[in-house]
């Protein structure tokens, strides 16, 4: 486990979500070369396979946002990289960033962060009171029809309008970018030609578009200070095991999720 305890203040932070994309599906993509930006960063070139923290997006994203990022799938209990302060906690320990506030969002503002959010899925979408939860924990926030699961170029451009905002930030301020990927989510369909229904297969060529544009944010943080990464997916998603469909459910492919962190040296 990184010691994100001692870079708070030193480095960027980015947390990337991939919106429901299943274990077995990323592996599948890596092994397969079609993800290389992530390829060339995972450590060890390989995904951690883990336990999301909630079966659906709202969900496991307030538990995120709270510091509980997937789970190694392993028995216990797991130290974290960041937490709240709140008594009795197992999985709070001498590595792990402690914030004395209700989320890790305002936690790292407290601490001279910027914080930023490009949203994908309708959870984030700023159209409705719910949509507005999970973007009002930032103090910047951006959505826009592009950005949504109904666009095919929609990793594209969060990732433009990511660089954009970074490259707008004085080098000196802390920045916590979080960025929800969408293009994972269904509809995957549009990725491959010819399909009628979702499938593993749809799904890996949506991240295989989405790992096309990822390079470009990887590299516009390389250009500042050194960043701590987290890439994960929120959840997974069924596509008919078991006779399960989508997700807010309990069963593996739901359960399952990819998950990496990594320190990227900038580049300055």
């Amino acid at each position: 486990m990184i010691r994100a305890a001692d870079l708070v203040g030193t480095h960027d932070i980015l947390l990337v979500t991939l919106d429901s994309l299943r274990y077995d599906v990323a592996e599948a993509a890596l092994a397969a070369g079609r993800t290389p930006n992530l390829a060339r960063l995972l450590p060890g070139g390989a995904w951690e396979r883990r336990h999301a923290p909630g079966s659906f997006t709202y969900a496991a994203h307030q538990a995120i946002l709270a510091g509980f990022l997937p789970t190694p799938a392993a028995p216990g209990p797991h130290p974290r990289l960041f937490a709240l302060a709140f008594e009795g906690s197992r999985t709070t320990g001498p590595d792990t960033a402690v914030f004395d506030a209700p989320d890790i969002v305002s936690g790292l503002a407290g601490r001279g962060y910027h914080t930023l959010c490009i949203g994908g899925v309708g959870f984030f979408n700023q159209r409705t009171a719910l949509g507005r939860v999970l973007p009002g924990l930032f103090l910047e926030s951006h959505w826009r029809p592009g950005f949504g699961v109904q666009a095919r170029d929609s990793t594209g451009a969060q990732v433009g309008l990511a660089v954009e905002r970074i490259a707008a930030l004085p080098p000196e301020r802390r920045l916590f970018l979080f960025v929800n990927v969408s293009a994972t989510h269904a509809p995957t369909r549009h990725y491959r030609p010819g399909a009628r229904r979702e499938s593993p297969e749809t799904q890996e060529a949506a991240l295989a578009h989405a790992d096309g544009a990822l390079g470009a944010l990887f590299a516009a943080l390389g250009r500042r200070a050194p960043a701590l990464c987290i890439v994960c997916a929120d959840h997974g998603t069924a596509f008919g095991e078991d006779g399960y469909h989508g997700h807010r459910l309990a069963h593996p492919s739901v359960w399952d999720v990819p998950y990496a962190e990594f320190i990227l040296e900038g580049m300055r």
